[in-house]
């Protein structure tokens, strides 16, 4: 059982290390291009947010079981990730980066929500400590996402309305 737990950590911790990567190329690319990053100040909160939600479940899931409907849940929300991924391509990014000119994506999962990536991600703060059956660490981690995302899509929703 345990290898499973580690398993499952690891593979969420290289992803995200994978996507931090992503990002900084994207956001790189996107700055080149004469884009502009809007209210950075709460990005090290959010970073801050994930690096401690996944450290501690490094320190608290590594021995427990894996509840085999939390584990769906959490991998139907890796899948809409990867959605989300293919359709933003190079726009997507960690950081809340306008492009002038660009359109908004109204494609993939964007034709349903307006943010499916924060939807996903409260999804898999949630489901993953669910799955090995932390409910306090998921609620815990779930509220304090959500106070950042408040904060988050203020910022990114008047942003992308007041892109020319």
């Amino acid at each position: 059982m345990m290898w499973t737990s580690m398993a499952l950590l690891g593979f969420v911790t290289l992803q995200r290390l994978a996507e931090l990567v992503h990002s900084q190329r994207n956001t790189a690319r996107l700055l080149a291009r004469g884009a502009n990053e809007v209210a950075p100040e709460h990005y090290p909160f959010m970073v801050a947010l994930h690096a401690t939600w996944l450290m501690g479940l490094w320190l608290l899931a590594p021995a427990r079981p894996v509840a085999a409907f939390w584990f769906a849940v959490f991998a139907v929300a890796q899948i809409a990730r990867l959605w989300v991924l293919a359709t933003l391509k190079t726009r997507w990014t960690t950081r809340i980066i306008v492009l002038p000119g660009a359109p908004l994506v109204a494609t993939g999962p964007y034709r349903y929500l307006d943010h499916p990536n924060y939807a996903i991600v409260a999804v898999e703060i949630a489901a993953l400590p669910l799955a090995f059956g932390l409910p306090a660490y998921a609620i815990g981690f779930s509220v304090l996402n959500a106070m950042v995302l408040i904060i988050r899509l203020k910022a990114e929703n008047r942003a992308l309305a007041t892109a020319p």
